[in-house]
C-alpha cells in the first residue's frame, strides 16, 4: 500500500511540474511574440525617422525584453536624447540614465568605455553634479582611455587638475601625457587610413563609397582630434613654468634616474617649455638614454651638442636617431623633431631639410609645412630687407606651405586656420601686386636662403 501511494506521488508531481512547464512555456512564447511586434514596430518608424510612432513600442521593448538587442539602447538613447534637447524634463532624464545602465548590465562587452564616456557628458550637460561627471568619466578611463570622447577628455583632465594642483602636480603631468599619447595614436591609426584612400583617390582609382565615407569621417575625426593637444597645453599653462618644473624634477630625478617613461616624459616638457639651459636637464638626457636607448633620447642629446656649437656631433646624433626607427610615421615625427631643434638654433635651411625628410616618410604631416611656413615668415624681415614687396612675398611663399598643411592633415585645421590668416594679411594685395607693375601668376625670385621662386597671386 505504501509503495502504490508513492508511486502515486510521484506520478502526480511530474504532471503537475509538465503542466506548470507547459504554463511557463506558453507566457515565454506570449512575451516572445509580444516582444518582436513590439520590436518591429518600433524599428520600422524609427528607420523612419517618426520617432513619436517608435517611442511607445520601443518603451514595451525595452521594459519588457531587454536582451532581444543592441538596437534597443542604440536607437532609444538618440530617440530620447533628440527628446530631451527639444523639451527637457526630469522624467526623459532619468530614462536616459535607466537606458545607459541597462545596456551596461546586459551588453556589458558592448563598447563599456564609450558608454560611460557618452554618459557622463550627458549628466553634464544635464547639470549633474561635478562628483558623479567624474566619477562616470573615471569608469570610461578605466576601462579604455581611449573610450573618452573630446568634450569628456577635457572635462576629465578638468577633474584631475582640480584633485592634485594643489597636493600632486606631477599626477596632472601624467595624465596629460597619458591622454596626448592615447590621442596620438588614434590620430595615427585614423592618419594611415586617410592616406590610403588619399593615396588611391591620386592613383586615379574609383573611390568605393565606403572609401568616401570613411575619407569624410576621418577628416572629422582628425580635425577633433587635433584640438587635445593645444586645449591640454593651455590647461597645463599655469602649471609648466621653468620655476615649477625645474624644482620639481630636482627633487625627484634621483628617484627616477633609471626611470625610462618618466625621464623620456620629463625631458620633452622642459624642453617644450625652454627650461633646457640646466645642468639638470643634460643629466637627466643621458641618464634616459642610459635607461633607455632610443631614437628620441639621441635627438635631445643631438639639440644639446648643437647648441655647445658641437655640430657634428649633433648631426651625428640625429642620424642615429633617424636609424633606429623602422616605422615611417615615426620616422617622420623624429625628422619633424629634428627640424624644431634646427629651427630653435636659428639653422633655417637646415630645419628645413629635415622638414622635407619628414614630409617624404609621411606627406600628410602638416606640421611639418607649418614649421617651414614659419621659417619663411620669420624671414621676411631680413631676406626682404628694403623691399616691402618682397617681403609680402615671403609671407606668399609662407602662406603657400600653410594651405599645403591644411589640405593635407584634418588634424592641424585649427593652426593651419590661424596662420593662413595671419600670413594672408602680409601677402600681397591686388593693389601691391598693381603698384609694382607685375603680373598675376607670374613667377618672383625670393632668392636668400629660401632660394627659388613663387608665383604672384
Amino acid at each position: 500500500m505504501k509503495t502504490t501511494m508513492k508511486k502515486f506521488t510521484a506520478v502526480l508531481t511530474m504532471l503537475l511540474l509538465f503542466a506548470g512547464s507547459v504554463i511557463v512555456s506558453a507566457q515565454d512564447e506570449e512575451v516572445s511574440e509580444a516582444c518582436a511586434l513590439s520590436y518591429s514596430n518600433f524599428r520600422s518608424s524609427f528607420k523612419a525617422k517618426n520617432y513619436d510612432a517608435a517611442y511607445e513600442p520601443w518603451l514595451a521593448t525595452f521594459e519588457n525584453c531587454p536582451k532581444m538587442s543592441i538596437n534597443i539602447y542604440k536607437n532609444g538613447i538618440k530617440m530620447l536624447k533628440k527628446k530631451y534637447k527639444d523639451a527637457p524634463d526630469a522624467a526623459t532624464k532619468e530614462l536616459i540614465e535607466k537606458v545607459y545602465l541597462q545596456r551596461l548590465e546586459y551588453f556589458p562587452t558592448e563598447k563599456p568605455g564609450k558608454m560611460y564616456s557618452e554618459y557622463g557628458m550627458f549628466m553634464d550637460a544635464a547639470g549633474a553634479s561635478e562628483e558623479k561627471v567624474f566619477g562616470l568619466l573615471q569608469q570610461s578611463y578605466d576601462i579604455k582611455p581611449s573610450s573618452l570622447g573630446i568634450k569628456a577628455i577635457f572635462k576629465y583632465f578638468d577633474g584631475i587638475i582640480l584633485r592634485n594642483k594643489d597636493t600632486n602636480v606631477q599626477a596632472i603631468f601624467d595624465m596629460s601625457d597619458n591622454l596626448q599619447e592615447v590621442v596620438g595614436v588614434k590620430i595615427d591609426a585614423i592618419s594611415k587610413e586617410l592616406d590610403a584612400i588619399n593615396a588611391k583617390e591620386a592613383a586615379g582609382e574609383e573611390l568605393s563609397k565606403r572609401d568616401i565615407y570613411l575619407k569624410k569621417a576621418n577628416a572629422t575625426n582628425l580635425k577633433g582630434l587635433g584640438m587635445v593637444e593645444p586645449v591640454l597645453s593651455q590647461k597645463l599653462d599655469p602649471y609648466e613654468t621653468c620655476d615649477r618644473l625645474l624644482p620639481l624634477y630636482e627633487a625627484d630625478y634621483s628617484a627616477n634616474s633609471g626611470n625610462a617613461k618618466w625621464l623620456q616624459r620629463s625631458i620633452s616638457r622642459l624642453y617644450h617649455k625652454g627650461c633646457t639651459d640646466t645642468d639638470l636637464y643634460n643629466n637627466m638626457v643621458e641618464s634616459y638614454l642610459k635607461a633607455a636607448p632610443s631614437a628620441d633620447g639621441y635627438v635631445r642629446l643631438g639639440g644639446i651638442k648643437l647648441k655647445a656649437g658641437l655640430d657634428n656631433e649633433a648631426i651625428a646624433y640625429f642620424e642615429q636617431a633617424v636609424t633606429l626607427e623602422t616605422d615611417s610615421y615615426r620616422k617622420a615625427n623624429i625628422l619633424y623633431s629634428v627640424a624644431q631643434v634646427m629651427a630653435r638654433k636659428g639653422l633655417k635651411s637646415k630645419a628645413r631639410n629635415y622638414a622635407h625628410k619628414a614630409l617624404k616618410e609621411r606627406p600628410s604631416l602638416g606640421k611639418a609645412y607649418l614649421l617651414i611656413a614659419h621659417l619663411y615668415a620669420t624671414s621676411a624681415s631680413s631676406c626682404g630687407a628694403g623691399n616691402t614687396f618682397k617681403q609680402r612675398m615671403i609671407y606668399q611663399a609662407a602662406l603657400n606651405q600653410a594651405k599645403k598643411a591644411s589640405s593635407v592633415d584634418p588634424s592641424i585645421y585649427s593652426r593651419a586656420k590661424r596662420a593662413i590668416k595671419n600670413y594672408q594679411s602680409k601677402a600681397p594685395t591686388n593693389k601691391d601686386v598693381f603698384s609694382e607693375g607685375l603680373t598675376s601668376g607670374d613667377p618672383f625670385t625670393l632668392g636668400c636662403w629660401i632660394g627659388g621662386s613663387v608665383r604672384i597671386p
